[in-house]
């Protein structure tokens, strides 16, 4: 997840290929990763860096020692590099891919395809502060191979401002929540603004890291963080990667998108919001058929520009967050960081039908002392009298900014259904697994945007590592565990149903199967479980050949949908 402020060390050597981007290990740092010589981008995407004249070389110069004074102060534990980028969070370099690997156990015949996992992976050691959400956008990928076989690979998202900072060997571009705090925050982003004015680097193309989201829509697998377009990245045929660039759907848009857009499973639409933090509107909602056309694009409006990094949808309605997390610029020019929690205002859901044209028709529903970072799902229940409720599953915390700020508070995590009263505008909660951190989850994605009965959640404990997943029942409220053991940690769990991605309406919903990455960090080794929901017992494991560090989210792509991937 990433937030953009900016306007329109040697790297790794790769496993195999030379002609990748290379990952240098942080300064400073315990990391796992030894040192490796650096290489450069292969020149085909590599940005049209410009000879600059003796004005120019001067002024960089300039900059560059201005930059090089900047002293950094004893910094905050979520933005220490020793704290964010250490242990298994620490970087890896690209590999290329790699067959045959060791499998326990038998894979299901439904795991034909690949599972792809985001996450963040710094391509250089930080020059200031860095938080967990700024590195480059790294994608692993497993492929589920027929004859009970797997394969891996793992490559950056080549976005632009990785390109430009790996022609330039150093990173040039501030990263929005480690470094952009205080007095020093407006330095560097003044020396920022003064590279790209005289011509070093070019960021009207593009400034995010892509390393949050993924969705895979209309052929396309598309690599997703909100300060930026999309980055179309497309599946080769022996499972490595290659980026194809910010994808604008054709030209339809030109604003970041979210990093959780999503494909309703029974139209094939594709929802997104796009949020501003300088100017009016301050947020938008963009729809798109299944042929990739852009169908809806309405203006929202807020009271202030909130961080709004997730949302739902119903068979009929958009549900939109407006939580107390909100952006405050000027509290930069006070010393401090320009994401705040706002105590002063009050939580709220926006009710927006599909069919809107505009935003005359959303309803806004109050839901006091409530921050939803991630939002599972969401559905619509009638009952006497008219009445309609709209129904939000989400993991709720508090304090709310604890991911972004120093709290002395322990932070807690309660998954939560959040039950709303649309005609009244009265709003009930119930809260799951009572005593967990439930963050990082999916459901069957063939239920979208309707009644859900399982949600399968990472235990996100010892925070920010994640234990094992837990199934939760929202009838019955009983969770069934699977514990990954001791030393052994993972992330969010993806589902994947028994039927790939095209079950059939009478499917059963916990009849799939669960994967996910694991380390061993006693043993240093990584794997990808696979788990059977309904009993949630391990079927399978695949070793795989490098460490790959804890991330964020994924997607799986099915055999099917593969053999109608676009191709540019």
């Amino acid at each position: 997840m990433q937030i953009s402020l900016l306007s329109p060390t040697p790297p790794l050597t790769p496993c195999r290929s030379s002609s990748t981007i290379e990952t240098p290990p942080i300064r400073k740092l315990k990391v796992i990763t030894p040192p490796h010589p650096p290489l450069s981008l292969p020149k085909k995407v590599s940005p049209p860096l410009r000879q600059l004249n003796p004005l120019q070389n001067f002024a960089a110069s300039l900059l560059d020692a201005v930059e090089s004074s900047l002293f950094v102060d004893k910094l905050p534990k979520t933005v220490d590099p020793a704290v964010q980028i250490s242990g298994n969070f620490s970087p890896v370099p690209e590999c290329s891919v790699r067959h045959d690997l060791e499998i326990i156990g038998n894979l299901p015949a439904c795991l034909r395809g690949v599972y792809f996992r985001n996450g963040a992976n710094p391509m250089h050691a930080p020059t200031g502060g860095h938080h967990l959400f700024d590195g480059d956008g790294m994608i692993h990928a497993v492929t589920f191979h027929s004859g009970n076989k797997a394969s891996y690979s793992c490559r950056f998202t080549r976005t632009n401002r990785l390109q430009y900072e790996a022609a330039l060997g150093r990173p040039v571009f501030p990263k929005p929540i480690g470094e952009l705090h205080g007095h020093q925050g407006l330095a560097r982003l003044a020396i920022f603004l003064a590279r790209a004015g005289i011509g070093i680097i070019d960021g009207s193309k593009g400034t995010g890291v892509a390393n949050a989201g993924l969705v895979y829509f209309n052929g396309r697998l598309l690599a997703l963080s909100e300060d930026d377009l999309p980055y179309h990245v497309q599946i080769k045929d022996d499972g490595d990667l290659e980026t194809i660039g910010r994808f604008d759907f054709n030209g339809q848009i030109n604003c970041p998108m979210i990093a959780h857009p999503k494909v309703d499973p029974i139209s094939g639409d594709l929802h997104g919001l796009s949020y501003n933090m300088i100017k009016k509107p301050y947020l938008k909602y963009l729809r798109f058929d299944m042929f990739g056309k852009k169908s809806r694009d309405v203006d929202i409006t807020l009271r202030e520009p909130t961080m709004i990094h997730d949302f739902a949808i119903t068979e009929n309605h958009v549900v939109i967050p407006d939580h107390q997390v909100v952006f405050k610029l000027f509290e930069m020019v006070r010393g401090g960081s320009p994401v705040v929690f706002d105590p002063k205002k009050t939580s709220r859901f926006g009710i927006l039908p599909k069919s809107g044209v505009d935003e005359k028709g959303i309803v806004w529903i109050e839901v006091p002392n409530c921050f939803c970072f991630h939002l599972w799902n969401a559905w619509e229940e009638t009952g006497g009298n008219d009445e309609k409720s709209i129904v939000v599953i989400g993991s709720c915390m508090n304090p709310p900014d604890s991911i972004f700020n120093d709290r002395d508070q322990p932070l807690r995590i309660e998954l939560t259904e959040i039950r709303m009263d649309v005609k009244n505008r009265k709003v009930t909660r119930r809260v799951f697994g009572s005593g967990m951190n439930l963050e990082a989850g999916q459901m069957n994605r063939r239920f979208v945007g309707r009644k859900t009965r399982f949600v399968y959640m990472a235990i996100a404990e010892p925070w920010p590592k994640c234990s094992g997943i837990a199934k939760v029942d929202l009838e019955t409220g009983k969770v069934k565990k699977f514990l990954y053991g001791e030393g052994r940690y993972g992330g969010e769990p993806f589902y994947v149903s028994e039927n790939g991605n095209c079950g059939g309406d009478n499917e059963n919903e916990d009849g799939g199967f669960i994967v996910g990455f694991v380390r061993d960090e006693k043993r240093e080794r990584s794997e990808v479980v696979v788990v059977k929901a309904a009993e949630m017992e391990e079927v399978a494991a695949v070793r795989l050949p490098v460490r790959v560090p804890y991330g964020f989210h994924g997607t799986f792509v099915s055999e099917e949908e593969l053999n109608g991937q676009a191709r540019n």
